[in-house]
């Protein structure tokens, strides 16, 4: 008899792949923000992104593996500063070589959605304020425009900027993210100047593809939610903390970058010429990764909890909580863009994406993509190659891939369509999570 506890069934309309951002697996030395931090020795392990993965060189390879693991969707984030080294001088070269990534990925049967800021500025774009800067909008704008004309017809799903609370809170507030500033009026300045940025990026894009002749245009931003709890749920202080903290981290840009204003302000956010749409996304995208727990105003992690390699609580229910916020922010179709664990030995991977996409599976909500972070182990920013997140094991000093358990089980659930006792069995039982 089969245990129907263990056992789900992926939603019907559900599909599912892997996430990954340009500067993460592309290799290459670059003039780039990120680029310019690792120079500066502020990557912990002591690396930098001009290696990663290799894979602006071996995107044939990783293509076909995909392929190999029946994957079904693809994010794929596109190099500012690769694209446009030096301010107005746009390569050409570049464009075509993600047009031919795109077309041979494509082949593949994958669906690919298109990431155009994932955290990473051209130095040029840097060093004149980036989004400190109101009138810098502009730059970005100009590059969004030559993406989307270079990709014409094919591509028709956008993200136009990934995290912008995480860009906006680890390079302004905390400092430990380019360009390493540290104040609250500066993050919320930033945070402001990127909701009009994607304001004006969805537009231009739905404009732009109108223009060519194409009705089938999807466009949102990456929301990076958490659930945030009170460690004392007794303590006013405490409860008020982590509702503030919800509120500033990304309450208030949700509806910010979803509405263009805040509900009942009465007032656009970005003024644009013509017609104002009601709201400024087809889609929801939710990067999901854990949950903090607030107390004195200080975000944590919950004591004798369960924990990844880096101490981030695992907390899968939490993605349904998230997800539900969103919906009921405004009713659309919603995508995990992103959803992962550092889990350095692969040892708990495979019941963590069980779990999730258990969790996914059994809400009411219309979960359409769930894209994995990540295929293939990367350079994870500030930890460097240290933290692997992938279902695909690196090699960096030799760029062998390698595909891992929790890649054969997510290749299981998608030939599936889920999870069956056997597939339990061969890959979730005896996983077990670590305590820290």
């Amino acid at each position: 008899m089969m245990n129907i506890m263990k056992e789900f069934k992926l939603k019907k309309e559900m599909l599912i792949g892997t996430a990954s951002a340009a500067t993460q697996i592309e290799g290459g030395v670059l003039d780039s923000s990120w680029m310019d931090w690792a120079k500066r020795g502020y990557i912990t392990d002591g690396t930098s992104p001009a290696r990663a993965n290799d894979h602006y060189r071996l995107w044939e390879e990783d293509a076909r593996l995909m392929g190999e693991l029946k994957m079904q969707i693809c994010r794929l984030g596109v190099e500012w500063a690769r694209i446009e080294p030096v301010q107005g001088n746009f390569c050409e070269e570049a464009l075509a070589h993600y047009r031919r990534e795109i077309e041979f990925i494509q082949a593949q049967g994958i669906k690919v959605l298109v990431t155009l800021h994932h955290f990473t500025n051209p130095m040029w774009f840097e060093q004149r304020g980036a989004f400190e800067k109101k009138k810098n909008i502009t730059f970005f704008i100009r590059f969004v425009e030559k993406v989307v004309l270079a990709f014409d017809s094919l591509v028709n799903e956008y993200i136009t900027i990934n995290e912008p609370n995480v860009y906006a809170v680890n390079g302004y507030y905390f400092g430990s993210w380019p360009p390493g500033k540290k104040k609250l009026s500066g993050t919320l300045k930033v945070m402001s100047n990127l909701s009009k940025a994607h304001l004006l990026a969805y537009r231009k894009i739905h404009v732009l593809r109108i223009q060519m002749g194409l009705s089938d245009t999807m466009v949102s931003f990456a929301n990076h939610l958490r659930v945030f709890v009170p460690e004392n749920p007794d303590k006013l202080s405490d409860r008020f903390s982590a509702r503030l903290m919800e509120y500033l981290f990304q309450g208030r840009l949700s509806k910010l970058m979803i509405y263009g204003r805040l509900r009942g302000w009465g007032k656009l956010h970005a003024k644009t010429k013509g017609a104002i749409p009601k709201y400024f996304c087809d889609f929801h995208a939710l990067n999901y990764y854990t949950r903090g727990t607030v107390t004195n105003f200080q975000d944590g992690v919950k004591k004798d909890s369960l924990k990844n390699d880096l101490g981030w609580e695992i907390y899968p229910s939490g993605i349904v909580e998230c997800a539900k916020k969103l919906y009921d922010l405004l009713p659309l179709p919603i995508y995990v863009t992103e959803n992962g664990t550092c889990d350095n030995d692969d040892s708990f991977r495979s019941l963590y994406l069980y779990e999730h996409l258990k969790a996914l599976s059994e809400s009411n909500l219309p979960i359409e993509r769930y894209y994995h972070w990540c295929f293939c182990d990367n350079f994870e920013w500030v930890e460097g190659e240290s933290a692997r997140f992938g279902i695909v094991h690196i090699d960096y000093e030799t760029q062998k891939r390698t595909i891992k358990k929790s890649g054969e089980f997510l290749r299981a659930v998608v030939l599936n369509s889920g999870v069956d006792t056997e597939i339990y069995e061969q890959f979730i039982e005896g996983e077990r999570y670590r305590r820290k």
